[in-house]
């Protein structure tokens, strides 16, 4: 994070966005080299991105050989990038998964998407995914408040 704020942009300010976003684009490395991006529902909380989806697409399987990716928000002129890893997590559990269900379904559920605290227990499990965050970059206002970030 940088050592002052005059100048750049707050990470409350750039997480705050990155909550209340709707669509996200992460971009992954094929197997041979090449880019794949992906428009992703998600929620972000605690600091990192969590979403799901099935372990054979495309973009799952390229972070099986590599978990790097990349994650953006959809606004080129207010833009969000970080950068990171992206992983399988572990079945949430009931407590957490409540958490995550209900994130979720305030965002989705007009578009049709309500998990419920148990979608990643059990059968379901090994479909949610977890980005952390490890370096971002930042403007609202370019280029006066381009910001960098490190986690």
């Amino acid at each position: 994070m940088p050592d002052t704020d005059e100048g750049v942009l707050l990470w409350s300010e750039v997480e705050k966005r990155l909550v209340e976003s709707i669509h996200y684009w992460m971009a992954t490395t094929r197997s041979d080299g090449t880019p794949h991006v992906i428009p992703r529902w998600g929620v972000w909380m605690d600091g990192l991105f969590w979403y799901d989806g099935s372990p054979d697409t495309v973009h799952a399987q390229n972070l099986v050989a590599n978990s790097a990716c990349v994650l953006h928000l959809e606004d080129g002129r207010r833009a969000v990038m970080v950068e990171g890893i992206s992983e399988p997590a572990d079945s949430p559990g009931l407590e957490f998964g409540g958490r995550l269900a209900a994130e979720f379904s305030g965002k989705y559920s007009k578009l049709g998407y309500s998990p419920k605290p148990d979608s990643w227990e059990g059968a379901h499990a090994g479909g949610l995914r977890m980005f952390t965050p490890g370096r971002a970059m930042a403007w609202f206002d370019f280029p006066k408040d381009v910001t960098r970030f490190r986690f």
